[in-house]
């Protein structure tokens, strides 16, 4: 059954059923409304605990299941790579510098650093006659763990390409040479490139630009923090664009883009990481976006459904749990890939010192 919670686009106020009031009002505090999703049990007998808060929607906004407040405060972070990324289709650059589905879904993804990724922002960025030097994203070693090591080995420094937001710089840039924008200070919330992004993101979201609190992300750029079921209501946009109130022009964008992103699963995330693998378990039918301290989205086209999380304390551990559970409760994976090649994500063992395991992470929600 569809609750009524949903957010009003052009005022922001929240319109819910009673069952969500509490004595504040507005959005939730602290501890309110946020339950158990995952627990962290030593020797079968609970340890510690990691709420949070799950919003599961349809494009128009509403919330068809959930758990928690759907108004729980959720900065994206990385969630919101996807959406930034459309710019860059509606503005023609995509096309007038051919960038191919690859480089589409790389600019979407939180990157691993992996040769085949940096070779993929080279090329995004030569296709704009940009040089690599002007991203500003700040070095960072690669996550991909061989790569690093590998680097380390050869006594190589890190550099912005290998920083996990190198494609969202890219496509910003990009975005710059196209409108004939300055890159210097890309990165300022008063920059064109800034505001046209942050008008896509409140388009998406159906949440009021004004509304959404800006923050700087580890790579410089501005951040967004809008309600849980904003997040959750954009990505239902991604999953069904034309069973949204968007544009033409827009809706076809969010095909285009979610078919990059939904054919090329390793330029999301890459090579052991969460985002990859679920994509590669469940081919073509889910876009998984990591945030970061504990935020999560996901796009379902079949369903025509987007899905986010958060883990109210930022425990990252909690998410593969979390989120191979949610895709669970949702027909999306089955006991097959659970029990077999997604196990140690939805119940990761942890050994002690002696290699024996003692302790595991498991999901105590149901939708």
């Amino acid at each position: 059954m569809q609750e009524s919670f949903s957010i009003c686009r052009h005022h922001g106020h929240h319109h819910h059923d009673h069952s969500h009031e509490h004595a504040r009002g507005g959005a939730p505090g602290p501890g309110e409304y946020a339950p158990a999703l995952v627990e962290f049990r030593r020797s079968g007998l609970t340890e510690s605990v990691h709420r949070g808060a799950i919003a599961v929607c349809t494009p128009d906004g509403k919330r068809s299941r959930g758990l928690g407040h759907p108004a729980m405060p959720t900065f994206m972070r990385s969630a919101a790579k996807p959406l930034q990324a459309l710019p860059l289709i509606t503005s023609g650059a995509a096309k007038r510098y051919g960038l191919t589905p690859a480089e589409l879904a790389a600019v979407c993804g939180s990157l691993n650093g992996e040769d085949f990724q940096i070779e993929a922002v080279k090329s995004i960025m030569g296709k704009a006659g940009l040089d690599v030097g002007l991203l500003d994203c700040g070095p960072a070693w690669p996550l991909h763990r061989e790569t690093y090591k590998a680097m380390r080995a050869a006594g190589q420094k890190p550099t912005p390409l290998h920083n996990t937001c190198a494609g969202k710089h890219a496509a910003m840039l990009v975005l710059c040479a196209f409108h004939g924008w300055p890159t210097e200070d890309y990165l300022s919330p008063r920059h064109p490139v800034q505001k046209l992004i942050l008008e896509t993101v409140a388009l998406m979201s159906h949440y009021p630009m004004e509304q959404i609190g800006i923050g700087v992300d580890g790579c410089g750029a501005p951040v967004f923090r809008t309600p849980l079921v904003a997040l959750a209501g954009a990505y239902a946009r991604l999953a069904a664009p034309d069973q949204a109130e968007l544009e033409p022009a827009m809706s076809e964008a969010v095909k285009e883009l979610m078919a990059a992103c939904l054919a090329h699963p390793e330029m999301i995330a890459g090579t052991g990481r969460i985002c990859t693998r679920l994509m590669q378990a469940a081919p073509g039918v889910l876009l998984a976006k990591a945030g970061s301290e504990g935020s999560y989205a996901l796009a379902l086209p079949q369903q025509g459904l987007g899905v986010a999380l958060n883990i109210e304390d930022g425990g990252v551990r909690a998410l593969g749990p979390a989120v191979t559970e949610t895709l669970h409760e949702l027909g999306i994976l089955g006991h097959e890939a659970l029990e077999g090649p997604l196990a140690d994500l939805h119940r990761p063992q942890i050994s002690n010192h002696r290699g024996k395991k003692v302790c595991d992470l498991q999901a105590v929600f149901e939708l």
